[in-house]
This record gives C-alpha cells, sequence and structure tokens, in this order.
C-alpha cells in the first residue's frame, strides 16, 4: 500500500554498510540511504510536474526516522502548493545564515576583523577582551535588533556596579561602535548604546594621573635593576623591558611587543613600525649605549630569528603582559606606573634646558596644531642622540653637564 510506513528504528539502527551503496525503503519515496563509509541520509524522492527528483532530509540517527517522516510530510506538502524542497531548503538555508550573521557576537567579531589592521595590537586585544568580557555573556546570541536600550543599560549597569566603571564605560562605547557597525554593514536599524552615552548612571570615574617615579629615586632603581644572579628579584625580559621604557620613553605596548628586526644595535637604531604606535607613524628611535647594553643581554635568551618577540614569554600574546613591568616596579619597591617613565623624561630634560620640540618627537607625541605639526616632523636626530645618552647617564647618576651637551637646531639624521 503506498504510504504504508514499513520501517522501524531497530532495522535503521541495524542496518551495516556494505561494498556498494543500498537503500532502506520506508514508502511514500521516503527511504534510507546507507553508504559503504557508514554514513546513512534520509531521502525523499518526489515529483515536481513530469520531472522526479530527491531531497535531503538528514542524516541518520541524528534525524530520527519519526523526523524524517515529519520533515517528509513537510516536504510532500510544498510539492502539493507547486513549491520545490530543494530550493525551499536553500532559501531557509540563506535566511538562517543571514539571522546568525544579525547576532550580536557575529558583528562584534566582523567588528573587530574589520578593524584590526587599522589598530596596534595591544588596542585590539584590549577592545576584543572588553566585548568577550563584559558584553557577550548576556548580548552574544541575541539579534541585534532584538537589543533595546533598557536591556543594554541592565547589562553595563551590571559591571558598573560591581566596580569596574571605566570597563563598564568603555564596554558601552565599545558597543556601539559594535551597533554602528552594524547598521552600516545592514544588520541593525537603531544604535541603542548611543542613546546611552550622555546616561548620567554611568559617571566618569576620577581622573587618576599616572604616578612618575621621584627623581631622586631614579639612581637607585637603576641600580637594582642591574643587578644580577640571585641579588636579581625579576626575569631578565622583566628588567630589560624596563629599562628600555625607562632609556627611551617608549610606551610600553610598543616595548612589549617589539621584535628583533626592529633594532639595529650596531647604529643604535630602533625602527618602531606603525602597526606598534599609538600615532599609526613609523618611529625611529636613538638607543643610548645603556640600552643597547640591555638588548645584548637579552638577545642570547630569546632572539630565535629576526622575527622572533625580544622579550618573549609564555603570556598569551607571546610576550610580556601589560601588567608585567608595572608588578615588576611594584615588587622592588615602587609604588609608580610605568607609563610614569614618559613625565619624567619629559621633566628631566626639560627642567635641565633641552629643546622642548625635540623631547615631544621622542616620546612622539602629536601637536594639535598643523604647522606646528608639519614643522616637527623634522626628526631632531642629532640632538635626540645626544639628548637621550645625557637622560641614560642621568638615571644612573653619572650625567654631564648639560652645558657640555653640543645642541642642534632640528638636526635630521643623515
Amino acid at each position: 500500500m503506498a504510504g504504508e510506513k514499513i520501517l522501524t528504528d531497530a532495522q535503521c539502527k541495524a542496518a551495516k554498510p556494505k561494498q556498494k551503496i543500498y537503500y532502506l525503503n520506508d514508502g511514500n519515496g521516503l527511504r534510507l540511504r546507507v553508504s559503504p563509509n557508514g554514513s546513512k541520509v534520509w531521502l525523499l524522492r518526489y515529483r515536481l510536474g513530469s520531472k522526479e527528483q530527491t531531497v535531503s532530509l538528514g542524516s541518520y540517527p541524528t534525524i530520527s526516522l519519526t523526523i524524517a517522516r515529519a520533515k517528509a510530510d513537510e516536504a510532500r506538502q510544498l510539492v502539493a502548493t507547486n513549491q520545490d524542497p530543494v530550493i525551499a531548503k536553500r532559501i531557509n538555508r540563506t535566511r538562517q545564515a543571514s539571522a546568525d550573521a544579525r547576532t550580536f557576537s557575529a558583528t562584534a567579531r566582523d567588528y573587530l576583523s574589520h578593524n584590526k589592521g587599522d589598530w596596534s595590537e595591544s588596542h585590539y586585544t584590549r577592545n576584543e577582551s572588553i566585548i568577550r568580557r563584559y558584553l557577550f555573556p548576556d548580548l552574544a546570541r541575541l539579534p541585534l535588533d532584538q537589543i533595546t536600550e533598557e536591556f543594554l543599560f541592565a547589562v553595563i549597569k551590571k559591571s558598573y556596579d560591581k566596580g569596574t566603571k571605566e570597563s563598564a564605560r568603555r564596554a558601552r562605547a565599545l558597543a556601539q561602535q559594535v551597533f554602528r557597525f552594524g547598521k552600516d554593514t545592514h544588520r541593525c536599524t537603531v544604535n541603542p548604546a548611543k542613546d546611552l552615552s550622555d546616561n548620567s548612571y554611568f559617571k566618569r570615574p576620577a581622573t587618576k594621573h599616572f604616578e612618575a617615579i621621584n627623581q631622586d629615586l631614579v639612581p637607585a632603581l637603576v641600580d637594582k635593576l642591574n643587578k644580577e644572579g640571585i641579588e636579581q628579584k625579576l626575569l631578565i625580559q622583566t628588567v630589560c623591558g624596563l629599562l628600555l621604557v625607562l632609556y627611551t620613553g617608549l610606551r610600553s605596548g610598543s616595548v612589549r611587543s617589539a621584535k628583533w628586526s626592529e633594532f639595529d644595535l650596531k647604529k643604535a637604531i630602533w625602527t618602531v613600525p606603525k602597526a606598534n604606535m599609538k600615532s599609526r607613524r613609523e618611529h625611529e628611535v636613538p638607543l643610548p649605549r645603556q640600552a643597547v647594553e640591555a638588548l645584548k643581554r637579552l638577545e642570547a635568551l630569546t632572539y630565535e630569528g629576526v622575527d622572533s618577540f625580544v622579550f618573549a614569554s609564555k603570556a598569551k600574546l607571546g610576550y610580556l603582559s601589560e601588567n608585567t613591568l608595572r608588578k615588576g616596579l611594584h615588587r622592588l619597591g615602587y609604588k609608580v606606573t610605568v607609563h610614569g617613565f614618559r613625565s619624567l623624561i619629559t621633566d628631566v630634560l626639560n627642567e635641565n634646558g633641552f629643546n622642548s620640540d625635540a623631547v615631544e618627537r621622542q616620546l612622539d607625541h602629536s601637536d594639535k596644531n598643523q604647522t606646528r605639526r608639519a614643522y616637527l616632523r623634522s626628526q631632531f636626530w642629532e640632538e635626540r642622540v645626544r639628548m637621550m645618552q645625557w637622560f641614560a647617564d642621568w638615571c644612573g647618576g653619572k650625567e654631564e653637564s648639560v652645558s657640555n651637551v653640543v645642541r642642534f637646531e632640528a638636526g635630521v639624521r643623515r
């Protein structure tokens, strides 16, 4: 009889592969195909017009006999209304893929990937971490258009009330960028995070300025960093990382992610790629003698080729993590920030009469005045070389008189 069910689940389960494909029929076009590799797939034969066709209904046992019969009935209903089940299946698959792409997690990952090439590695890592830790737990699987301002407020508020106020505020700002990306790629029509941008509940935490080390304590710090053997409390990567930040004034992110290919120790020059600079431009840095010596100490330990990390470690990114240098200072008894070294350099060099424009160029600061910014493209190279050597000597308490340092007006390296 047509439509009679002749298969049982036990028969489906017991079907063993043979040398050739064979079929177990369930009637009315539904059958289970058993392949030599052991796979079992439900197929439905149907006739649309004058042409006989076949549609796959899924694999057994993921699709049980009962579910296969139900799916077959749905397909037959489509045929009865002159619709092709194969085409309907493709349409549903496309719709599902489109729906998946409209979730917060898919949009956020696409946003991060789209901008990765324009961000420094540390900036990308920080943004990815905030999105993953503060937004994904509640928003990941939700379609963008289902996330209301009220719900997003509750998500951000939960983190804010736990005390991670600045991270919560950053999470809101990143959510705004994700929704903006979603609108630009036609995945949503509103941006609830933008509406929260001026919400008075999320107060800006009091600004904590980077604490710089007292000038009088610098020689003692350098002495501790230069200790070796059992007297040294820190790993050599941490020691040399701190010394390089101190002797160059670069941000710790640029230092930690440095590769050996960036250094010419014979010429005492460090060429930092634009991807590792906050300014997004390549930056050449003169290396004082003490910095070269620190790098040579580290070379035997971490050099594995030009593309290896100078400050290699077992951290997730393959080099020193963001907090390692700060914790190193704390372990030596200095409750200050590594970023404070930049303030130290600015204060010491300006107080001792060095060209302030050369100082700004060394630290890779950008001038908001376009005319001055064009002027400051000058490298002040020769002055920076002598200036940073003087500073490195000063750090060890051995600087020569500033009056003996030859000055160069807008010197350009040749």
